[in-house]
């Protein structure tokens, strides 16, 4: 199981690495957030990919895409104050709607499925973006064919809204090109640090080496620190995350 966890974080990464940089003068974090969007289209099979970060009581802070067309897509759940991103966010569980001509997606978002069918795109799936009890926003997978995903395209997706988490959490103030966004950076001692720290909460949780980075940054997060030093209290064994 950690193997296949591990699988789908080296393709999603190799994906993300392959996105050329956009050269929009955005901040680094949502440069980096507009790589996973395209990224994540291609793996996943999609028409569009929109990442919404919202604040606490879900307004929303900005939309990236991995289009244009899909950024106001994704804009317009918000603005019309329904769909599956905003269900996603209040109920912190993927809304994944296989058929928005159906006539329970219709009649659950009337306006917002109406446009969406204009503009054809058939099925929607959104996925909450959140650690513990903070909420930091949605990622929605756009497509223009109705249908279920697939066991494996849905453990895929997970994964890129995982990398999303692990983005937004590093917030603003990333390295330039947003390399620490993506878990890389110049220094090799950072990254050997960190690197250690993961497989010391992945032993010590009995988790995925994914899910150890994302527990590493939520800490550094919650705690207003930089990751590389929590990083080393895990390596120094000054903090543990079991709890022992």
């Amino acid at each position: 199981m950690v193997t296949e966890s591990a699988d789908r974080w080296v393709r999603a990464l190799g994906l993300i690495a392959e996105q050329s940089w956009p050269d929009d003068g955005s901040p680094g974090v949502r440069q980096s957030l507009s790589r996973i969007c395209r990224a994540a289209v291609h793996a996943l099979s999609a028409s569009g990919v929109g990442i919404s970060v919202l604040t606490r009581d879900g307004s929303q802070g900005y939309v990236v895409a991995s289009d244009e067309a899909t950024y106001l897509l994704a804009e317009l759940q918000f603005t019309l104050g329904e769909g599956p991103g905003v269900d996603a966010f209040d109920t912190r569980r993927p809304v994944l709607v296989t058929d928005l001509a159906d006539d329970g997606a219709v009649g659950r978002w009337p306006i917002w499925a109406a446009a969406m069918t204009e503009r054809r795109i058939r099925a929607a799936y959104a996925f909450p973006l959140q650690v513990g009890a903070a909420r930091l926003g949605v990622m929605v997978l756009f497509c223009e064919r109705a249908g279920s995903m697939s066991g494996d395209t849905l453990d895929q997706a997970l994964t890129f809204a995982e990398i999303v988490m692990m983005t937004v959490l590093d917030g603003e103030g990333d390295s330039a090109k947003g390399a620490q966004a993506l878990g890389f950076d110049d220094g090799s001692g950072y990254r050997a640090e960190v690197a250690q720290a993961q497989g010391m909460i992945m032993v010590q949780l009995g988790v995925s080496i994914g899910d150890a980075l994302i527990r590493l940054r939520a800490h550094a997060y919650a705690q207003a620190r930089p990751l590389h030093q929590v990083a080393r209290d895990v390596v120094d064994r000054k903090l543990r995350f079991d709890g022992s």
